[in-house]
């Protein structure tokens, strides 16, 4: 069974009553149980679910412009009034789009609810130019800010959610940290989350776990960026930046350079919502598994958890980063997508419940 981490009991019996999946015991997919091996699988095993987006591209106070894939549900059985229709904010991982897997997935549950999802693409990621040489970083919280604020004045009368994976995540609890109960949001869903960046760094620079995965995600990191080589060499020594071989040294050299921190360490710490989560004002349900090498377990804030009754952790013993396979064949729902599901449609339908039980 996952351990369930919330010290507001009132929180607990609603997760417990609209939630129960976060109660049930995990099956991992017993020929990939081991974290790193459901990690590398997921990508390739799971579905990718048909989804019709509609793009906008909206304009930043800086210049810029930022990526929107919306997912409208026009023919929504259960919310016919698109001014009412609860509405859904997805934060894809470091490198991620609206057409990564898990995206797709969370919207074609949302889907059979009858919600509509809008997809935040961070800057120049999703096949857009950059207009000005910045892009995105997992501390910064100005774009998601503007987002949530331009998606929320669409349609003020609908309730509205947002769900975060992996660095969407990070971004969004650092925002929910800085602004408290300021938000249009009612509510929010963290997946795989690295809680401690510092830690996530050094886990991943582990001699296996840099040949699996940090070798690799810094390659995309420097693909992400290299379409914008022209805009971006104003600023920065691209050379440089495109020998990094750690996610570390591709920071070191770009990210904390561009949002004008002194050192890396400097970035870092502001990046960890581990440190803003006391701050956290709207109910959060944050899904983490013990042996994601992007998030490992020790590092994961347990004790602060229990020192903010708006926040409820889900761990489980297996399921690695963003993986939760289940199954024999898990080709479709994963135990994520069904915790995203659930949790989303106990606070749309029974979120007011909440402070009543």
């Amino acid at each position: 069974k996952p351990q369930l981490v919330a010290s507001n009991d009132r929180f607990c019996r609603f997760l417990e009553e609209y939630c129960p999946v976060v109660t049930e015991t995990y099956y991992p997919t017993i020929w990939c149980w081991e974290g790193r091996v459901q990690t590398l699988l997921r990508p390739f095993i799971t579905s990718r679910p048909q989804v019709q987006y509609r793009n906008e591209l909206i304009k930043t106070a800086d210049g810029g412009q930022i990526s929107l894939d919306w997912f409208d549900n026009n023919d929504s059985l259960y919310y016919p009034d698109a001014s009412t229709r609860p509405t859904v904010l997805l934060l894809p991982g470091l490198t991620g789009t609206s057409k990564e897997s898990y995206i797709l997935h969370m919207i074609h549950q949302s889907e059979t609810l009858g919600y509509r999802c809008v997809v935040f693409n961070n800057r120049g990621i999703a096949g857009e130019d950059l207009l000005t040489p910045r892009t995105y970083c997992a501390a910064n919280t100005e774009d998601l800010e503007a987002v949530i604020h331009y998606v929320h004045s669409l349609n003020p009368s609908a309730p509205f959610m947002a769900a975060g994976v992996s660095m969407g995540g990070m971004l969004l609890l650092n925002y929910l940290g800085k602004t408290g109960r300021d938000t249009p949001l009612m509510a929010a869903a963290i997946f795989s989350a690295g809680w401690n960046v510092f830690e996530s760094v050094e886990s991943l620079e582990k001699p296996l776990n840099w040949l699996l995965f940090n070798y690799y995600l810094t390659t995309c990191l420097q693909s992400s960026i290299s379409r914008h080589r022209r805009m971006l060499e104003k600023l920065f020594d691209m050379d440089l930046v495109m020998k990094a071989r750690t996610v570390r040294e591709f920071d070191k050299q770009f990210t904390s350079v561009m949002f004008g921190y002194r050192t890396i360490d400097d970035y870092y710490e502001d990046a960890s919502p581990c440190r803003k989560l006391k701050s956290v004002g709207i109910p959060v349900l944050c899904l983490n598994s013990v042996d994601d090498v992007f998030s490992p377990g020790h590092a994961i804030p347990v004790e602060t958890a229990k020192q903010n009754a708006n926040v409820a952790l889900v761990l489980t013993s297996c399921g690695g980063h963003i993986g939760f396979l289940e199954g024999i064949w898990p080709r479709k729902c994963t135990y994520m997508d069904r915790v995203f599901k659930q949790f989303v449609q106990a606070m749309f339908e029974h979120g007011n419940k909440i402070f009543s039980m």
